[in-house]
């Protein structure tokens, strides 16, 4: 009876959400980058996915960053949950949304397809569950098998606040970030610590790289060699024509 229904409850939210799988698949990506759609005041629009064993607090982490709220009884998230918050950048609005992957096995078909389009990932685990530092190489390989190969990863040990639970030495953790090429940090969403830092340093380091990207293409635009044509204008030749008209033609 469980079984069932947690089938119908997740047949719901793929319903509710399928619309936006179709619009980000069929979204115009680059292999850096991806611009969701435009907006009179929204520069860029950036897709950034959380991912993670169960538990670790990822929804958490979501609802703190966008709505600075705390939930202690927060039920493990079904299929995928997504929320949005804008920030500024340079100067510029730059739009985060962000989805909520549901770390369960049972899940891992559906969350996985929602790689594809993301430009930046969360990589969560617990620091005070071992074992939740463990599978993240795993969700680290599954990531890099279904996204794009530059997508922006950062490792992110949650639940700073149990110190005195720790399981999982910052070093240990930093170390293997570093080794990996990700970006590394820890927070707790119960007190708020690091959560911005976490979100915002992400969405700075891609829009850096989407900004250096738009500056290459435009240089190799601008030096292509079909912009940098001359416009020659020769005036007729009229000598040949002085006399007779058809001169040139009657030397054949």
């Amino acid at each position: 009876m469980v079984d069932c229904f947690c089938s119908v409850v997740l047949v719901m939210a793929m319903i509710s959400s399928l619309w936006i799988f179709f619009f980000i698949r069929g979204a115009s990506y680059d292999i850096k980058f991806v611009v969701l759609f435009k907006q009179p005041d929204v520069f860029f629009c950036f897709l950034v996915v959380l991912i993670g064993d169960s538990g670790v607090g990822k929804s958490n982490l979501l609802s703190r960053f966008t709505r600075n709220e705390f939930n202690l009884e927060s039920k493990s998230t079904i299929g995928v949950e997504f929320a949005t918050r804008s920030i500024q950048v340079d100067g510029k609005t730059i739009k985060a949304q962000i989805w909520d992957t549901a770390g369960q096995e049972r899940y891992r078909a559906i969350t996985s397809a929602y790689y594809r389009g993301a430009v930046g990932a969360l990589l969560v685990y617990d620091i005070a569950k071992h074992l939740t530092y463990e599978n993240v190489e795993r969700w680290l390989k599954e990531l890099r098998d279904h996204a794009d190969n530059n997508i922006v990863i950062m490792l992110v040990g949650n639940k700073s606040d149990l110190r005195h639970l720790r399981a999982v030495p910052t070093d240990e953790a930093r170390a293997f970030a570093e080794k990996n090429s990700l970006s590394f940090i820890e927070t707790s969403a119960l007190d708020s610590t690091n959560v911005e830092e976490a979100f915002k340093n992400i969405l700075t380091e891609i829009y850096r790289i989407v900004s250096q990207k738009q500056i290459a293409d435009r240089s190799v635009h601008d030096e292509s060699p079909g912009n940098n044509v001359v416009d020659i204008s020769v005036p007729p030749t009229t000598d040949g024509l002085k006399g007779n008209k058809f001169q040139c033609c009657q030397n054949l």
